[in-house]
C-alpha cells in the first residue's frame, strides 16, 4: 500500500509517526509523498488547546478533499477524547485512541486487507505542541525518539494527562537499540521525547539520568538532545551528565515554567515555585557552558491578575529565555481550571499572549546576539533558494577572497548544539546536508544567525 502520514502537535506525536513510518517501510509499504497519491492516510491529532482540536478537524477534512477515494485513520489525543465526533469526519475509516496506538501497524494492514469495507463504526477508544508536518519526508538529520508516555502530574489546565493516561516507560535496552539503528540509518541527532520525560523510569525503577548515561555509553550517535523537562523533576546533580558527555549531550534545555507568579503556579497545581525555577536555572548554567533555555508560558490563566502577569514578564526577563512558547489559556472540558473563578476574557488572554510574543522576540534577539563571535557546532539540515545580495554575506575562500556563488549556490540552515537557528552561504557544489561542522557566528539576522563554516 501507499500510505501518507501526517502529524499535528507535539514532538511526541512526531516521534510516534516517524516510528510508524519506519515500521511501514520495513513491512514493505510505500510512504506516499502526498495524500493525493496515497491509498490510505494516517493522521496523528492534537487537542492540547481548543485551537489544536479545531486544526485537527480541519486537517482531517483537508486530507479527505485531497483524496476523496482514500481511507483515513485518525489517532492521537483528539481522536482519544472525541472519538465519536472524529468518526463522523469525511473518509474516516478507523479512529484509534492512544491506548491502541502502539498497534497501528497491524491496524493499518488489517484495514488495507479490507479494501472495500465500510468501517466508520469501528472506533478504538481507550480506557480513559501547532505546525503540521509530513513526517516521512523530513530531512534525515534529527530523529525524535519516544521514551515514555503518560503523566502522573495533574496540572489543572492540562487535558493531555487525560488523553495519554498513566506513565509508561520503554526499557533502556530498547531505546538504546533504536538510537543505534537510527544512527546506522544516517541520523546525526536523537531527541528524547515523552509526555513527561522527567518521569521516565518511574514505573521501571529507573531515572532519566540512568537512561542518558546508558545512551552516552552504549551508542555513538554524535548528538543527544532532551526535549521538554519539568523543572520540578530535576536535581542539580542531573547536570553533571553534560560534563561527562564529551560534547554529545546538547547544551539546551526546554523547561516549561507556565507562569512567573507563585499565586498562579499554585492554581495550576505546579510542583515548583519561581525561586525553585531560578535556582535550578542557575545550577544548570553553572554546570553547562553555552546553555540556552526555552520555556512554555500560559497567558491569562484563570485568576491571573495584572500584577501576576507583570511578575511573569519580569521573571522571563530575569531568566533570559532564548525562546518563549506562548499559549493563551484555552479552557478544556475535563480540566479543573474550567471551573475556577476569575476567568480572564478571551480578548485579554490574547492581549497578554501578544505582549509575551513581543517579549519572546526581544529576549531571543538578546540571546542570539550574545553568541556572535563564537564558533559552535552546527548540524546542517536544508538548502534554501539561491541568495540575493545584499541579504547574504559573501563566501570567503582562501586568503579571505570572495568566491562566486555559481548557479547552484544557496543558503543552508541548521541548528547549533544549543538550539540556535543558523544560516550560511554555500558555494556551488557544496553539500552540507546532515554534516556537523564548526560555524563562526557573524551576526544576528532576524530569528537566526549568519555564520561562516570554520573548518
Amino acid at each position: 500500500m501507499r500510505i501518507y502520514l501526517e502529524t499535528l502537535g507535539c514532538r511526541l506525536n512526531y516521534a510516534e509517526m516517524a516510528a510508524l513510518g519506519r515500521q511501514l517501510a520495513g513491512a514493505g509499504h510505500e510512504l506516499a509523498a502526498s495524500a493525493a497519491e496515497a491509498d490510505m492516510c494516517v493522521l496523528n491529532s492534537c487537542t492540547v488547546t481548543a485551537e489544536a482540536a479545531r486544526q485537527s478537524r480541519q486537517l482531517a477534512r483537508r486530507l479527505a478533499r485531497a483524496n476523496p477515494a482514500g481511507r483515513l485513520i485518525v489517532t492521537g489525543c483528539y481522536a482519544t477524547l472525541e472519538g465519536e465526533a472524529v468518526a463522523q469526519l469525511p473518509n474516516v475509516a478507523l479512529v484509534v485512541g492512544n491506548a491502541r496506538k502502539d498497534g497501528l501497524l497491524a491496524l493499518v494492514q488489517e484495514l488495507g486487507d479490507r479494501q472495500n469495507a465500510k468501517c466508520k463504526s469501528q472506533i478504538a477508544v481507550p480506557n480513559t505542541q501547532y505546525a503540521t508536518r509530513n513526517t516521512q519526508h523530513a530531512p534525515r538529520t534529527r530523529a525524535f525518539v519516544k521514551v515514555q508516555d503518560g503523566c502522573r502530574n495533574r496540572c489543572t489546565f492540562c487535558i493531555v494527562t487525560v488523553a495519554r493516561g498513566d506513565e509508561r516507560s520503554r526499557p533502556i535496552a530498547e531505546i538504546v537499540a533504536e538510537v543505534n539503528a537510527l544512527h546506522a540509518e544516517g541520523y546525526q541527532e536523537a531527541v528524547l521525547t515523552g509526555v513527561h520525560l522527567g518521569g521516565y523510569g518511574s514505573d521501571l525503577g529507573s531515572t532519566p539520568a540512568a537512561l542518558v548515561a546508558a545512551l552516552l555509553t552504549e551508542t555513538t550517535i554524535p548528538r543527544l538532545r532532551l526535549s521538554s523537562l519539568e523543572p520540578f523533576d530535576l536535581a542539580p546533580d542531573f547536570f553533571d551528565l553534560w560534563g561527562t558527555s564529551a560534547g554529545r549531550l546538547m547544551p539546551h534545555l526546554h523547561l516549561p515554567a507556565q507562569a512567573g507568579s507563585d499565586a498562579v503556579l499554585r492554581r495550576m497545581a505546579r510542583r515548583n515555585r519561581v525561586a525553585d525555577f531560578e535556582a535550578l536555572v542557575a545550577a544548570a548554567r553553572a554546570a553547562i557552558p553555552g546553555l540556552t533555555i526555552t520555556t512554555d508560558l500560559i497567558a491569562g490563566f484563570p485568576g491571573e491578575t495584572e500584577d501576576d502577569f507583570a511578575q511573569t514578564v519580569a521573571f522571563a526577563r530575569r531568566i533570559g529565555f532564548a525562546h518563549l512558547h506562548v499559549f493563551p489559556y484555552s479552557p478544556r472540558e475535563g480540566t479543573a481550571a474550567t471551573r475556577f473563578a476569575g476567568q480572564v476574557s478571551e480578548a485579554e488572554r490574547k492581549r497578554r499572549a501578544h505582549v509575551l510574543g513581543d517579549l519572546d522576540a526581544e529576549l531571543g534577539a538578546i540571546v542570539r546576539a550574545s553568541f556572535v563571535g563564537q564558533t559552535r557546532p552546527v548540524l546542517w539540515e536544508n538548502k534554501e533558494a539561491s541568495p540575493v545580495a545584499p541579504f547574504c554575506p559573501p563566501i570567503l575562500g582562501e586568503n579571505n577572497a570572495p568566491q562566486n556563488w555559481g548557479d547552484e549556490g544557496g543558503v543552508w540552515t541548521g541548528l547549533t548544539d544549543n538550539y540556535l537557528r543558523v544560516l550560511t552561504a554555500a558555494p556551488a557544489g557544496m553539500d552540507l546536508h546532515n554534516r556537523i561542522t564548526p560555524a563562526r557566528l557573524l551576526r544576528v539576522e532576524g530569528d537566526a544567525l549568519w555564520s561562516i563554516i570554520d573548518e
